[in-house]
């Protein structure tokens, strides 16, 4: 199997790890080799990294009709968790070179692909406040430090979103739209699936630290969906109009401003993971475009 190994050159875990992953994948049999490299045709791409990393990889992954497979060196890790991939290098490699994959949904926004989430507010902000340095040098402390400081300054904004047949007018602090069922380091959902041909918009209303902090102990305890403020809608695809200009993240990478079109893409990536049963018809949702 000849691949294009992908290290992400910016992280410290990238660094620190990328020769071990391509010692590796060489030891199973892989080939890997640059993205610029000249030769036969890849079966491959390999992404050492996050889930960042991965979603720049998607584009080409389609483009080319290949699979992607991933060695974890993220801090949050989220499609990792969510497809059972294995945290230990070692074994994702191993995986990998056993060659089974399964198809998953990606999604589209302002024509920038991603796996797990995209976000507009608190997140956005928090994304922005990083710096590099900062988060090579302290890993998560330096994101738990940025989110502190996002949530202080956390201003609501108005929303006019738009599915289906229908539209509702949001003020919320965060507007989340998942295609995963593990998002944001450490929401997990357990009625929807990475493979359910559905988005789910979720938006927080209120004002600043308390109203964020109630919420984070919702998710904590399993409640998100059903807390108090939190509005979730589900659809193929949704509109997103603000009142100005809000910056938009997508699996914690820049991915335009408002106004934007969200939408699956069903089946559409091959990644390298365990296999998965399809996705139940009690993930596959009730009234479609409702909302709690």
């Amino acid at each position: 199997m000849r691949v294009s190994l992908v290290v992400n050159p910016r992280s410290r875990r990238g660094r620190r790890f990328g020769a071990a992953v391509r010692a590796q994948l060489t030891h199973m049999g892989v080939e890997p080799v640059t993205a610029s490299a000249p030769g036969a045709p890849l079966d491959a791409i390999v992404v050492a990294g996050g889930d960042g990393t991965f979603a720049r990889q998607i584009s080409r992954a389609i483009e080319l009709d290949v699979p992607i497979g991933l060695v974890s060196l993220g801090t949050f890790n989220d499609l990792a968790r969510t497809l059972a991939i294995p945290f230990d290098l070692a074994a994702a490699c191993a995986l990998i070179a056993s060659g089974q994959n399964r198809r998953i949904d990606v999604a589209r926004v302002n024509g920038v692909y991603y796996a797990t989430e995209a976000s507009v507010g608190i997140s956005s902000r928090i994304t922005r406040l990083q710096k590099s340095s900062d988060k090579q040098r302290f890993g998560f402390a330096a994101i738990a430090l940025s989110a502190l400081r996002a949530i202080r300054f956390a201003r609501p904004f108005h929303a006019e979103v738009a599915f289906d047949s229908e539209r509702a007018s949001l003020k919320t602090i965060q507007l989340t739209v998942a295609n995963s069922q593990s998002f944001g380091g450490f929401i997990t959902v357990g009625d929807a699936a990475i493979d359910d041909g559905w988005l789910d918009l979720y938006a927080v209303e209120g004002e600043g630290f308390l109203t964020a902090m109630r919420v984070f102990s919702a998710i904590v305890s399993h409640q998100g969906r059903f807390a108090k403020g939190v509005h979730t809608f589900r659809s193929i695809a949704f509109s997103v109009n603000t009142r100005r200009r809000h910056r938009i993240t997508a699996d914690g990478e820049p991915a335009g401003t408002t106004p934007a079109r969200f939408e699956i893409l069903p089946a559409a990536l091959r990644v390298f993971a365990p296999s998965g049963l399809p996705a139940t018809e009690q993930n596959r949702f009730v009234p479609r475009g409702g909302h709690t």
